[in-house]
């Protein structure tokens, strides 16, 4: 084989080489940036189920001032 195919075979290694290396640290990238897309979401729903509406708790209150507001009537 000739000087010149060589250097293109071992160009062409060092190319596919370094691309895969690359595109390895990209997938490393990626599942970090998931586990923190996980943490984040998971605080979010945490944050959303802790927290109620007003009109889901609003009818128990005004259930339980409605003695208040009849005697506020009476004075």
């Amino acid at each position: 084989m000739p000087v010149v195919a060589w250097v293109t075979l071992v160009a062409a290694a060092l190319i596919i080489a370094l691309t895969a290396v690359a595109l390895l640290r990209v997938i490393v990238h990626l599942k970090h940036v998931t586990g923190a897309l996980d943490a984040l979401i998971g605080g979010v729903e945490s944050i959303a189920d802790r927290t109620g509406t007003v009109p889901s708790r609003l009818v128990s209150v005004n259930g339980n001032l409605k003695p208040v507001r009849d005697w506020t009537e009476t004075v």
